[in-house]
């Protein structure tokens, strides 16, 4: 893998693209204030706009130094602990000016479609870098910004069960071989959201206490969503709450679209007795598409991540083909291509073939693979 010198890691060159996120800011803006087709600007920006600089701009393949220090950093981590401001605010005139515009029934859907749009592909996403972290503050921020789309069970399911069990039975995000996403989506939400809490209920009764005791996030997960669910009241009425249900309800199924995208098919080896082999780069879907990598503050970066997990976004490695399979696409056109299954499965299908060939050619028998079918993983709750 071909390393950029650490000296360049933090400069504002390399540094600023990440930042394009904010170009949000003012298509939310124009897209309240014009109405019309104008309300569209937000989904035209994140998924259009950087699909076509993808194509444009093409890979980037290279490494940033893993050993760079963490005080060079400073501007990647400004980016994301601004986010919360920023979507707050943006979040606070939406509930506000919406109710009292002169915006149609179907110019207000199209707004509140474009408000998750961007609070799932950026706020989750950076409340992902950010609930990885070390320091209070930054786990903080990113306890609010899942707060604010309603989803706040995503760091227990995500840090306690995704990175322990991804690629066995346990790992309810893990996409099944030929599950259209139309089938995940529903299956997720209602499995991840009983699998955080029986995992919190069992970390809590492994030292002796039961689930309601006051160390449980979860009472800190629903106070904050009553918050953000009494704000979006005292904001718009009525019609706030319905704008801030929407959009919560737009950005949940952002990120379980690219859940799905991120693992389809991938699992790990089953050795015997519940035991599974160690997670790996192969077992995640790598895309070095450069534009989209800018967006998402590298999470297509994927193979890394789960390598990794607490590595912060500009460290984050490349894998080629040999270590980890390839998106052919970015992830805006991936989960596009998720919402038609049969356009995903021409896709995806063989590419999961391909992966079985390469990493596992003494399976022959893939259907408790496919079904989640294998025994679960040995101690998970």
């Amino acid at each position: 893998m071909t390393l950029l010198p650490a000296d360049k890691v933090a400069s504002p060159s390399q540094a600023l693209p990440f930042w394009l996120s904010l170009g949000t800011v003012p298509a939310a803006l124009l897209g309240m204030a014009w109405g019309g087709p104008w309300v569209l600007l937000l989904p035209a920006y994140c998924w259009g706009l950087f699909s076509a600089l993808d194509a444009l701009l093409g890979l980037n393949t290279e490494n940033a130094d893993p050993g760079t220090d963490e005080g060079d950093l400073y501007l990647y981590r400004i980016l994301t602990m601004l986010w919360f401001p920023v979507q707050f605010t943006l979040l606070c005139i939406f509930l506000w000016y919406v109710p009292r515009s002169d915006l149609g029934p179907w110019e207000t859907i199209g707004m509140t479609f474009g408000i998750g749009v961007m609070t799932g592909t950026i706020g989750i996403n950076y409340s992902h870098e950010l609930m990885h972290q070390k320091p209070k503050i930054e786990r903080w921020l990113g306890d609010l910004l899942l707060a604010s789309v309603l989803y706040s069970h995503f760091r227990t399911e995500h840090l306690k069960v995704h990175h322990l069990y991804v690629g066995t039975p346990r790992d309810a995000v893990t996409a099944r071989y030929n599950e259209g996403f139309h089938r995940f989506f529903p299956r997720v939400v209602r499995e991840t959201r009983r699998s955080a809490f029986r995992a919190e209920k069992a970390m809590l009764a492994r030292k002796g206490l039961p689930w309601w005791h006051r160390s449980n996030p979860y009472w800190r997960y629903w106070a904050l969503q009553a918050g953000f669910l009494a704000l979006a009241a005292a904001l718009g009425g009525w019609q706030g709450l319905a704008l801030f249900v929407g959009q919560a309800a737009v950005a949940t199924w952002q990120l379980e679209l690219v859940n799905y995208v991120e693992h389809y098919g991938l699992t790990r080896r089953h050795l015997g007795e519940g035991r599974y082999e160690h997670a790996l780069p192969r077992h995640s879907w790598n895309a070095a598409h450069k534009a989209t990598n800018w967006l998402l503050i590298n999470l297509q970066r994927h193979s890394d991540h789960h390598y990794k997990p607490d590595r912060r976004f500009p460290l984050l490695q490349n894998y080629d083909a040999d270590e980890a399979p390839q998106l052919p696409y970015g992830y805006p056109v991936m989960t596009v291509a998720a919402m038609v299954p049969p356009v995903w499965r021409r896709f995806m299908n063989p590419r999961v073939r391909a992966w079985r060939r390469q990493f596992y050619p003494d399976i022959t028998d893939w259907k408790p693979y496919n079904k989640a079918q294998n025994p679960m993983p040995k101690g998970a709750p």
